[in-house]
């Protein structure tokens, strides 16, 4: 069974990213009204981008991209750390603030995604080398932060309003509990990556079967989320 999924990893992984976005486009109207459209479009984008990520593929043994093999775009790092770490992040912030109405948090949230983004920014630059060729553990640390906060933040405001009592039929519910719950099991890896780095395929298969779990419950869930959850009007 481990190694039906390893071999099909990228299959798998791309088969929920799929039916959560085409799930989301055909529910669109459903929630056209609301700040759930955003996150469709959201869905829509990680898909067409996880594909874009792909194009490593054709970098390999004489493929159509074969002129950037020996260059730095040969691996996808670069792109993973753009549309990932960077992305996920700057779009959850600006979605919670979409549906977060307490100041304070508010406050909170701009000045924290603000900051991220001049220092994801500086960072990158100081480090521009190593950019092409690993992630980095600071920046899924503090993306992590921010995600966690998002999520905290919107549970302490149900908390304090009748929401709670319904709080199952909420779209935004499953959404701040999965991210959570996806970002608290993969970020501990990023301190891992030597072991990838040094093709300890032990520690490889180990990363892709936790991803894989993980990918395959946020996708679910937020598909689930889709199809049960009526849409909430900001």
């Amino acid at each position: 069974m481990n190694n039906f999924l390893i071999e099909h990893y990228s299959l798998i992984t791309h088969f929920v990213e799929i039916l959560a976005a085409v799930t989301g486009l055909l529910l669109f109207n459903k929630y056209k009204g609301s700040s759930t459209k955003y996150f469709i479009y959201f869905l829509v984008f990680i898909t067409l981008s996880e594909l874009v990520s792909r194009y490593t593929y054709l970098v390999k043994e004489g493929g159509l991209l074969s002129f950037l093999d020996g260059t730095v775009f040969q691996r996808n790092y670069w792109w993973g750390t753009l549309f990932w770490s960077l992305g996920s992040v700057m779009f959850y912030s600006f979605f919670f603030l979409k549906i977060i109405k307490t100041k304070r948090f508010r406050v909170i949230l701009n000045v924290s995604r603000y900051s991220f983004l001049v220092f994801f920014f500086l960072y990158i630059i100081i480090n521009w080398g190593d950019y092409f060729i690993r992630p980095f553990p600071v920046i899924s640390i503090l993306g992590a932060i921010i995600i966690f906060m998002c999520s905290i933040f919107y549970f302490l405001e149900i908390l304090e309003s009748n929401t709670i009592l319904s709080f199952y039929k909420s779209i935004n519910f499953y959404i701040a509990a999965t991210i959570f719950i996806w970002w608290l099991i993969i970020t501990p890896i990023v301190f891992f990556h030597i072991y990838y780095r040094n093709i300890d395929w032990n520690f490889i298969h180990l990363k892709w079967m936790i991803f894989l779990v993980a990918n395959i419950f946020m996708y679910l869930t937020f598909t689930f989320a889709l199809i049960w959850c009526k849409p909430q009007n900001d």
